[in-house]
Parts: C-alpha cells; structure tokens; sequence
C-alpha cells in the first residue's frame, strides 16, 4: 500500500504537525509583538495562552495519528512524531513554568517595607493597583508577608550618595530605562522588564542616611496583570544580595 491509501492517517498526522507549527506562531509571533509595543502587553500574553491550547490539541491529534501509523506500517509517522515533538515540548515546557510559580500569590507589588513602602514621583503608580484584591491594603499585605517574608528592610557601611549612584549603575546595566535619580533626595526610580514580552515593572529605591551609613527599601510594582509570578520579589531580591558584601544588618 502506498501513503494515499491511508488519507485520514495522513490528514490527522499532516494537521498535528500543522497545528503544532501554528501555535509556535500565534505564541511567539503575538509576544514578539507585544514585545515592541505594536500590541498590547495582556493580548500578547493571551496569544501565548491561545497558542498552548493549540499545542495542546496539536499533540492529542499527534497521538491519535501515531496510534493509526503504527496499525499501517507508519505511512505518516514523521508528521505525527513531529506534531507530537513540538506540540509536546510547548506544552511541557509551560506546564513546568506554571508548577514552579504555583505558591506564588496573585499580587503584582512587592516590597521591602509593608508598613511604609516607598512611594513614586516619577511614575505614577496605576490607580487600580490593587486589582484582583477584595480586601484591598490589608489583604495585599497578608499575602505579601506570607510569600515574601525575606524582603527586608536592609542597613550597609556606605553614604547614600554612593548607594543611590551604584543602583544607577545597576540599573543601566540591566537595561532599565531610568525615570528619575536623586542622590539629595535618596531616590531612584526606574522601569525594568519581564519575561519576552517586556513587561513594565516599575522600581523604585529609598535611601535614608543611618549613623553608620544607609538604610535601603525598595518597591517593584507591574503595570498591568494580577499575578507578577514572583518576578517583582525575585527582583528586590537579586537587589539585596548584591549588597551582601557591605550589609551590616536586617532590620525590621
């Protein structure tokens, strides 16, 4: 027998690889463009979500396909084994991303001062940023002192001037586009990016002159979304332990 006297085999296995291909490009394509600012941010990451679920059908129909080569002497058994390749491996590969932020709470503002965070001047602060949250302040700070309990206010051996002119270093070198430095004032504000997308992230850092140096704060907020997936936190922390080797205290 030859390939066309098996067509439903090489049509379920033909539109698994189809299908696999076509959620790479709705993904990847709407979160380039998300990316560049030609879409929004939300419907760029809804196009990865749209396209999950057609990698998702994509290795079902994969499956199926191979279960029908396999009873023809594999007739189209490559366009199946690749539909289920990368339909699989996307699929995979985002399910694993969802496992390891599964703890992570639905809060996007982060913070190493829950009491008194520091505020912004440059850039505003989004009216509804407290979306997703019925409880509003007090809820935001009991899911915020649950998760992210190692966010602390941190005290190190150096004058504010230099702390604040080191976190502009810092910050170019991240790539984030500076809104504001103020030595005088102890503040610097700026927008970091997450994931491929590039979300905007806004930064802020406090420094208030102590006797034997600076104490620091800082604040991490996204723009858009409920959950950052600890992107925020991961942030302030990366922060911190650069200053490990001139910290001399924790203090609450």
């Amino acid at each position: 027998m030859t390939n066309g006297d098996y067509p439903w085999t090489r049509r379920i296995s033909n539109a698994s690889l189809m299908l696999a291909l076509a959620a790479t490009v709705v993904a990847f394509g709407g979160m380039t463009l998300a990316r560049y600012d030609l879409i929004g941010k939300m419907p760029g990451f809804f196009s990865l979500a749209f396209g999950a679920l057609l990698a998702a059908a994509a290795a079902i129909l994969a499956l199926v396909g191979l279960i029908m080569n396999a009873r023809q002497q594999w007739p189209h058994g490559r366009s199946a084994l690749l539909g289920l390749i990368i339909g699989g491996i996307f699929v995979g590969a985002l399910t694993i991303r969802v496992i390891s932020t599964s703890g992570v709470p639905a809060i996007h503002d982060a913070t190493t001062d829950l009491a008194d965070p520091p505020n912004y001047v440059a850039l505003p602060l989004s009216p509804d940023n407290l979306r997703g949250l019925e409880g509003g302040e007090e809820q935001w700070r009991e899911l915020h002192s649950q998760a992210y309990d190692d966010l602390v206010t941190i005290k190190i051996n150096a004058p504010v001037a230099d702390v604040i002119a080191s976190a502009e270093e810092l910050a170019r070198d991240r790539g984030w586009t500076i809104a504001l430095v103020d030595p005088d004032a102890g503040r610097l504000e700026a927008t970091a990016y997450a994931s491929w997308i590039k979300f905007n992230d806004d930064v802020v850092l406090r420094v208030v002159p102590d006797d034997s140096g600076s104490i620091i704060d800082m604040r991490s907020v996204s723009r858009v979304g409920v959950s950052d997936l600890g992107e925020n936190a991961k942030r302030i922390l990366s922060l911190i332990h650069i200053s490990e080797p001139t910290r001399q205290a924790e203090i609450s």
